[in-house]
């Protein structure tokens, strides 16, 4: 294989006394360039100055045979670094602008002095260094230039403001000066890089600091300036003999308005959030074109108005106490349970009805009126081949114990599914003052309705979620009754399929079936008593698809997974192990842990772990030892896994001193979350694993606050974590 040259090139490497810098100039000057090694001399903070680093690698180069000189400008007086390339070597054909400091506070503490450093230093630097060096790129129709963002510019850092902004307006500049150079072949592209450095010298761990070599990222550097590479635009991430590219991605969107004529409040940006922050097909936009056509695009199908104009239909839908007593019944409310008498009792003082109920008034007038019978042109089906596929509920207020609602209904999307059709029906529900209470998408599976050349995926449809890869946080057990269908189709419901055991046979089932809506309103409250004390007032939204039917008298097995202030479930029947509702998520305002659980494990106890003896070991060190709480003061989230998944999942927050089994309890969001192997948990704990080298091999994955991590060797000597 040739081995690339840069014979004849000339190399201005801005900061390259040490570290990145040195090892960029070291191989370019290796490979033939001519080099100008610019370094001012400054401190990690930017104050002082010395000739001594650049000079110690231009003395380096040359002792090895190759050309090089030093410069000891700042980065922003550009003028002078392109001057002595070219009063030296006579032209220029790369800048790597890698000059950087670090001036690190607080956003609240970041003074003017520390603002401006750090972008004069980064950004205008960049900027200073290359727009010299242009009209000489121009001319010689030739130019490769590479910037230097950071982790911290495109996810932000603690304390690193004033860096994280100059790091990410690099993108930018990289973004437009790539543009502008493409028609004379000059590319620019970004590097992130990750490596040991003066900047990172006494920020990351000392083991992980040694495998950060500045010479395993300065190849792909040296590859981005090649006349043979044609890469442009780019942001590039390395570290560790590793390296990948990074896109910023934009969703699919939300239409805020359906006619030009209609204004924008911010009840509609709240009623499309969801679908709006959805970024499960999400796309990477290539020129600002492209975004402009897609907007263009938004612009047109507002003034021709919704395609779904004509298919809208309206109910009103009237209840009272007595329907909603009769809903909760259906769905298993029970008087033996004294926080379900709140459902049940008219005169309670906390009366309320179920949330599920709220899907009701959509669903009525959807099946009362010809929309989905008509929705698929040239097709012909009757309600028998209607099956409720997937349901989304949102709550804008809490649900009245009796009211007189109105509900406006629309065909949002119709899906060719090949043999089968989807149809998405979306649905607003009001109280008699016009306040908003429900937002419903009600999505129907049309058996034999297929095949008429549609879409097959809309972009309407508020997506499913797969449960985390992790055993249950919590599992509810409990068995229907044989007349859960004969009371649940009071509410409104009257499919003979639920109750005639001849109209059932005739359609495929060898006895009555469970409405999905009775079993998705039995796994509500189960997550309602889990997660927000029985409080229907904490519930904020949903959505689950109906995977099989259930049988009444069958058991449901609710599992339960935690994620801040959602948590998703999946219900399966104990008898088969069948998946009832799948993809399901709940939203609450916020969780509420009862004083009492109301737990019962479907797969009996939950199993023991060698790790948990680490835990327990925790738990004895920070009793012996509270002071140990506050030179860690974070809280840490460990998932164990046995054979790649996840077994268990401990909390120790270490900031109150609780160390327990499951999630974050009241709210409390972990400050780190660690990921590791039962075997792996325990080497660590006795010194055998070092923890940067698990890290650094993937046996150790953290999330989060990384730093904050190191603490933990303070929780046991015998411990490196």
């Amino acid at each position: 294989m040739n081995n690339l040259r840069f014979d004849g090139r000339v190399a201005i490497v801005t900061g390259a006394g040490a570290g990145l810098g040195r090892a960029y100039a070291l191989l370019f000057a290796e490979r033939g360039a001519s080099v100008v090694v610019n370094d001012l001399g400054g401190s990690r903070s930017g104050d002082g100055s010395s000739s001594k680093a650049a000079d110690s690698v231009v003395s380096e180069i040359r002792s090895k045979g190759g050309k090089a000189v030093p410069n000891y400008d700042s980065v922003v007086d550009g003028n002078k670094l392109v001057q002595t390339a070219l009063e030296n070597f006579g032209r220029v054909d790369i800048v790597v602008n890698n000059a950087g400091i670090l001036r690190d506070k607080s956003f609240a503490r970041i003074s003017e002095s520390d603002w401006n450093l750090v972008h004069d230093v980064h950004l205008k630097g960049a900027f200073k260094v290359t727009q010299a060096a242009w009209p000489h790129f121009r001319k010689q129709n030739y130019g490769r230039v590479i910037v230097t963002s950071s982790n911290s510019g495109l996810y932000g850092n603690f304390g690193q403001a004033n860096y994280s902004a100059a790091k990410l307006g690099l993108v930018g500049l990289c973004n437009t000066m790539a543009i502008e150079g493409r028609k004379n072949n000059i590319n620019c592209n970004v590097i992130v890089p990750t490596a040991a450095s003066r900047l990172t010298e006494d920020i990351l761990p000392p083991d992980f600091f040694a495998e950060l070599k500045p010479e395993l990222i300065a190849p792909v550097v040296v590859w981005l300036c090649h006349e043979n590479c044609d890469e442009n635009g780019s942001i590039i991430e390395s570290a560790a003999g590793w390296a990948t590219k990074c896109h910023l991605v934009r969703g699919n969107g939300a239409i805020l308005r359906h006619k030009i004529t209609d204004t924008v409040s911010p009840e509609n940006v709240r009623d499309v959030w969801n679908q709006l922050t959805d970024m499960s097909q999400a796309t990477r936009l290539n020129s600002i074109e492209e975004a402009s056509s897609t907007l263009l695009g938004v612009l047109d199908e507002i003034k021709s108005g919704p395609e779904e104009s004509l298919n809208e239909a309206s109910g009103v839908f009237s209840y009272n106490y007595r329907d909603s007593i009769i809903f909760a019944i259906g769905v298993g409310a029970n008087v033996k349970e004294e926080s379900d008498l709140q459902y049940l009792y008219e005169s309670h003082e906390n009366f309320s009805t179920i949330p599920t109920y709220a899907i009701l008034p959509s669903l009525m007038a959807t099946m009362s009126s010809s929309l989905i019978t008509e929705a698929i042109p040239g097709r012909e089906f009757d309600l028998s081949q209607v099956l409720h596929g997937e349901q989304y509920l949102e709550l804008h207020k809490p649900l009245p114990t009796e009211a007189k609602l109105t509900t406006k209904i629309c065909i949002s999307d119709v899906l060719d599914k090949g043999k089968n059709a989807v149809i998405v029906v979306d649905g607003k529900t009001y109280d008699e003052s016009g306040d908003l209470i429900a937002t419903s998408q009600i999505c129907t599976f049309v058996l034999s309705a297929g095949g008429f050349d549609g879409k097959r995926v809309s972009s309407v449809m508020v997506p499913l979620l797969d449960e985390p890869q992790r055993s249950p946080d919590s599992t509810v057990k409990e068995k229907t009754s044989v007349n859960q269908a004969a009371v649940y189709r009071l509410s409104g419901d009257l499919n003979p399929l639920h109750i005639d055991p001849s109209f059932a046979l005739a359609a495929g089932y060898q006895q009555p079936i469970l409405h999905g809506l009775a079993t998705l309103g039995m796994s509500v409250r189960h997550v309602l008593k889990q997660y927000a004390d029985n409080d229907s007032k904490l519930f904020k939204s949903l959505k689950v698809r109906f995977s099989k039917p259930v049988i009444p008298g069958q058991t449901l097995c609710t599992s339960m997974w935690r994620e801040g202030n959602r948590i998703h479930f999946k219900t399966t029947v104990s008898e088969t192990n069948d998946t009832v509702l799948s993809g399901a998520y709940m939203e609450l305002h916020e969780v509420k842990l009862p004083a009492k659980p109301h737990v019962v494990l479907c797969s009996g106890k939950v199993e023991e772990l060698p790790s948990d003896a680490v835990f327990h070991g925790m738990k004895e060190r920070i009793e012996s030892n509270p002071s140990l709480l506050k030179s860690i003061n974070g809280v840490f989230v460990y998932h164990i896994t046995k054979s790649g998944k996840v077994t268990s999942t401990w909390t120790a927050d270490l900031k109150t001193g609780k160390i327990y089994r499951g999630e974050p309890e009241n709210g409390i969001k972990a400050d780190t979350t660690l990921t590791i192997d039962d075997s792996d948990m325990i080497d660590l704990a006795l010194g055998k694993l070092n923890p940067q080298m698990a890290f650094m091999k993937g046996k150790l994955k953290i999330k989060g606050n990384i730093m904050l991590a190191q603490k933990l060797k303070a929780l046991n000597t015998e411990s490196k974590l």
